[in-house]
């Protein structure tokens, strides 16, 4: 959920509740994820965009759809150090290494970290950092530097 372009807090818990319904529905979500406008390379003037509307937000959410398993930290919109502090407010996801990002790098964001960064931050707020695939499951094994270059290569990025 895109946040911080002067939507209230009315529309925020609609949009959760909505959220909510259709994960009742269907099931399909493995994870919410909030995160908050970047405009520095847009015309569109941010509103309620802070590290406390985010994280206040990602801390409803985690309550509220209480039917979405995973809440997801992000590091890419707030930095690692808000990213961190979402763990210790419900979130249980720090985020993963982006292959490719280009949503809010093109919007002016300029936070980017590697695998070991991750982990750092991760294992920095107290918590014990997994590899997951996309759908939660743990997998074993060490993601490598070389395995992203495969990976990358396998989907055609540089």
């Amino acid at each position: 959920m895109m946040m911080g372009v002067g939507e209230t807090a009315e529309h925020r818990v609609k949009h959760l509740l909505r959220l909510r319904d259709v994960q009742d529905e269907t099931g399909g979500f493995t994870a919410f994820n909030c995160w908050t406008f970047v405009s520095d390379n847009t015309s569109v003037k941010p509103d309620g965009n802070t590290a406390a509307d985010y994280l206040r937000t990602n801390a409803v959410s985690r309550l509220f759809p209480d039917n979405i398993k995973n809440v997801q930290a992000s590091w890419v919109t707030q930095g690692p150090g808000v990213a961190q502090a979402a763990l210790h407010m419900g979130a249980n996801d720090y985020g993963s290494v982006m292959l490719e990002e280009n949503v809010v790098s093109a919007a002016g964001s300029t936070f980017a970290m590697t695998i070991d960064e991750v982990e750092r931050h991760i294992r920095g707020a107290g918590f014990v950092p997994v590899r997951r695939n996309m759908r939660y499951d743990h997998v074993g094994g060490a993601l490598t530097v070389g395995r992203v270059n495969e990976i990358r290569l396998a989907f055609g990025l540089r």
